[in-house]
């Protein structure tokens, strides 16, 4: 749940929110995919996308509406793909799902999330460190409200998720949720989110967990937001982690200065949290509201974040900020965004950084028609190049419309993104530092009838092995969820 209020129509309709493991191979696992040709020179470089397929297990577990929310692949065929589906009451539940040595599971209810006083509950985030060792993160409601929690994989069993520890005693409002997690190494993580603190007041919490042992959960140091106002929704909130090593994140999110939303940035160093602060920069660029959206480190100290602020006209624009040797850098206008943004929304949804200084990310702006066009953008040895509307997308939508929802990358200048355009789901692949045509996801089509899906999160052991996790619509207009694989 992120502070975007102000998002694109477009955008809101197409992509709307609602409320044991046993082996299953299927065609998708195997088989090349049947959607969107791709030039041989450009796949043998690029990888080829198979056919996407129905998170196995979700069909029995879901009576109505899911999404999947996060993937994370800590080896080539071994990730782990999570979200949530509607149960039989048609209450939400958090579901989870493994791929082991290139198959797909069978998908489970999150261990513990379930029972009596917890009524329903939701996965929004998952990170691997190791091929079995995970942790993930989001809510449940029990009769006190909405609480955070955290589960963990070791060594291949999920076990029991938990309260987020101390998170009760700052959760005096009753509503709290884990918004992101990373994970360095097996059993050390770093994970933020929000909690309510009274009837109005959000805050912004950071939660770390140190040789398997998740700590007690504090508020961000530094980040202190006074009451809503008249804002709708969390108005402070972590709403990316990134961890380069165990005890060196940095984190991104949003706060409420009493006037406007403003962005801020933090970073904890071997383990300690120094003060997050306001993005430096963003006095000078924002005249409004402003988010950090995502964070990527490449290596302890050394980050980029990404998301938007307003400007006089009271139009969206895409920033980007840099932390070089543990020092947050003046945001910037993302370069060449402001000759592709001819609306009033844009943003930066997601980043991901290989190494120092070496990343892309991708989100939307508006182009001249008032759709949302989807936008990648690179940083090369430090330096944002200029952004460029995703290739080939025009050949699959002639109106240029879509978002790109997330961004991985495996090694510099080789990354892989994937989103929505109008007909349904799209990937495209960056390779040595050059963004190939983007493709229509194949089989989604297929799954969905026509009626339109999304990626959601996207995730790359190496350049070619990759997966996807995402959500299209069925012939009887429910949600489901599917995954797909690069190789």
């Amino acid at each position: 749940m992120t502070f975007d209020g102000r998002r694109s129509v477009t955008m809101i309709l197409a992509v709307t929110g609602a409320f044991g493991l046993a082996a299953v191979a299927g065609p998708g696992d195997a088989m090349a995919g049947t959607g969107a040709a791709v030039a041989p020179r450009a796949a043998a470089l690029t990888g080829t996308w198979r056919t996407a397929r129905e998170i196995p297990g979700t069909a029995a577990l879901n009576t109505g509406d899911a999404e999947a929310k996060s993937v994370s692949c800590a080896s080539a065929g071994n990730c782990t793909a999570g979200g949530w589906y509607t149960d039989s009451r048609g209450a939400p539940q958090a579901f989870i799902v493994n791929r082991i040595k290139g198959t797909w599971q069978t998908a489970i209810k999150v261990p513990g999330t379930f029972g009596p006083n917890k009524y329903y509950s939701r996965l929004d985030t998952v990170s691997c460190a190791s091929a079995g060792n995970c942790s993930a993160g989001g809510f449940y409601v029990n009769s006190n409200g909405n609480q955070a929690f955290v589960v963990d994989e070791v060594d291949g069993v999920w076990h029991r998720a938990i309260e987020v520890p101390g998170s009760a005693a700052l959760n005096s409002g009753g509503y709290a949720e884990l918004t992101s997690v990373s994970c360095s190494t097996p059993g050390n993580c770093t994970a933020g989110g929000f909690y309510l603190a009274g009837t109005t007041s959000y805050q912004a919490f950071v939660v770390s967990e140190v040789n398997g042992t998740w700590q007690p959960a504090i508020r961000v140091p530094g980040i202190v937001s006074p009451p809503a106002g008249g804002h709708v929704g969390p108005t402070a909130q972590v709403t990316s982690v990134s961890c380069a090593s165990a005890g060196n994140c940095s984190v991104g999110g949003s706060y409420y200065d009493s006037v406007n939303i403003q962005a801020f940035v933090g970073s904890q160093v071997n383990g300690v949290w120094r003060k997050a602060v306001k993005v430096p920069g963003t006095a000078t660029l924002n005249k409004g509201d402003a988010q950090v959206n995502s964070v990527s480190c490449g290596s302890a100290g050394n980050c980029s974040a990404g998301g938007w602020y307003t400007d006089s006209r009271g139009y969206e624009q895409l920033m980007v900020v840099d932390e070089v040797n543990g020092a947050w850098q003046p945001a910037i206008e993302v370069p060449g965004s402001a000759a592709l943004n001819k609306g009033d929304f844009a943003q930066i949804s997601s980043v991901s950084c290989a190494s120092a200084g070496n990343c892309s990310a991708g989100g939307w702006y508006m182009d001249t028609g008032s759709l949302s066009a989807p936008v990648v953008v690179s940083e090369v040895n430090g330096t944002w190049q200029p952004a460029i509307r995703v290739p080939g997308i025009e050949a699959l939508d002639q109106h240029v419309f879509g978002s790109v929802e997330s961004v991985s990358c495996s090694s510099a200048g080789n990354c892989s993104a994937g989103g929505w355009y109008a007909d349904s789901a799209f990937a495209v692949s960056e390779v040595n530092g050059t963004w190939y045509n983007a493709i229509e996801v194949p089989g989604v089509a297929t799954l969905d009838n026509g009626s339109g899906g999304w990626i959601s999160s996207m995730s790359c052991a190496s350049a070619r092995r990759c997966s996807a996790a995402g959500t299209y619509t069925d012939s009887f207009s429910h949600r489901q969820v599917f995954v797909v694989n690069k190789a």
